[in-house]
């Protein structure tokens, strides 16, 4: 089987600019979270969220490029285009056509239906953009992003809620495994963070009005953020040849269906994703050294994750490490494992474990190491990701130092 690893990586979220900004916050254990920034705001009883402060778009696109680009277009293409620079990568008529994208969403232009909405039923107006559909559209990032770096190969967009962006990058795997591309870039991206966005949520009464405190038993609920991240996902022989950086192995992927509940989660579903992820990736569960947890601070999912994962890695769950960054930075939904994929690298490559924090109170129900608050200094051999969407949709990466 074709090995696949990782050769470039970029972000933003509120936890920075780039994928280096973002390393330093979590290595920092820095909160992103605060008081949210849009129109309306004031009406919302949810105020807070990972927001990208201060960003402004004509910084980096011009105005032409703007009537096509949402919000979550936008950070797609700036986390891509980091992405490939530190890859090195250089498309030519060759790879052009074994190179391809696939990425998640799972609102996709929801900030071009929020604007529109609002001129149509609040202002009254009977026109809108002759854009807005493409705009809006869950493939619009894909899309740019193939058509910015020219990469003719597969490209498509994963929309599964919460678990969106952990299976677009499984999907990149198997597709360079079985030889239908040499390079795909692959991630997620997303930004809900509007009112029509909040108001929605709202209504599920999952949200926390004061902070996101995964796995704490003084949690209260989970926390909006935005942004994307876009990994370069390359052949190995391929990436070793032309002296490419090499960040990481991507060693298995497992995705399953809990059939069971559109909002609550299943431990035996959760279960067998990561048996599955850690078999197709030839693992023991005592080779895993972290686990990035979907980790959401919701009493479902946390206690759901923690049951799941003590039944699966047993007496070694007493020495894994298991975070959950949305601490910092939110939960970005369909691009938010993603993000998340950078504190695995961080561990595989810098031996640094990310921290839950904002912990308080030891929840028995949640009695694993969930290393609080503070980043620790070990580097693990091998890693998890773990996303548990709603409709029970679960995806599962192990990833392995490179060797």
């Amino acid at each position: 089987m074709r090995r696949v690893v990782v050769t470039g990586h970029g972000a933003i979220s509120a936890l920075g600019r780039t994928a280096a900004e973002n390393r330093a916050s979590m290595r920092e254990g820095r909160c992103g979270i605060g008081p949210l920034e849009f129109q309306d705001v004031e009406r919302l009883a949810i105020q807070i969220g990972g927001q990208v402060g201060g960003y402004r778009p004509e910084d980096h696109f011009g105005r032409q490029e703007l009537t096509l680009y949402d919000r979550f277009t936008q950070f797609a293409l700036l986390a891509a285009r980091e992405a490939v620079a530190e890859s090195g990568l250089v498309v030519d008529e060759a790879l052009s056509e074994r190179a391809g994208v696939v990425l998640g969403t799972a609102g996709g232009g929801l900030q071009t239906q929020d604007e529109n909405y609002r001129q149509v039923y609040e202002e009254g107006k009977n026109r809108v953009h002759p854009f807005v559909v493409p705009r809006l559209m869950n493939n619009a990032a894909a899309s740019h992003v193939s058509m910015t770096h020219s990469l003719r190969g597969p490209c498509y967009t994963v929309a599964t809620a919460c678990a969106s962006s952990n299976h677009a990058m499984g999907q990149a795997l198997n597709l360079i495994r079985a030889g239908q591309a040499d390079v795909v870039l692959t991630g997620g991206s997303e930004s809900m963070l509007c009112f029509g966005g909040i108001k929605a949520w709202e209504g599920l009464r999952v949200m926390s009005r004061d902070g996101c405190r995964p796995f704490c038993a003084t949690r209260n609920g989970m926390v909006q953020g935005e942004g994307a991240a876009v990994f370069v996902f390359e052949e190995r022989e391929r990436a070793m040849a032309r002296g490419a950086p090499i960040l990481a192995e991507v060693a298995g992927f497992a995705m399953t269906s809990d059939a069971s509940d559109i909002v609550m989660p299943s431990q035996e579903g959760a279960e067998r994703a990561m048996r599955g992820a850690l078999r197709d990736a030839g693992l023991n569960p005592g080779d895993v050294g972290y686990i990035n947890a979907h980790g959401t601070g919701t009493t479902a999912n946390d206690r759901t994750e923690c049951a799941a994962v003590r039944q699966v890695f047993g007496a070694h769950a007493d020495r894994l490490m298991i975070s959950s960054t949305k601490s910092m930075h939110g939960h970005l939904i369909g691009g938010t494992g993603a993000v998340e994929l950078i504190a695995c690298l961080m561990a595989l490559d810098e031996g640094v474990i990310a921290p839950t924090i904002g912990w308080r109170e030891r929840d028995p129900d949640c009695d694993l190491d969930v290393v609080p608050n503070e980043a620790r200094q070990v580097r693990p051999r091998a890693v998890m990701t773990n996303a548990f969407a709603f409709g029970g949709l679960n995806a599962v990466l192990t990833l392995r130092a490179p060797d």
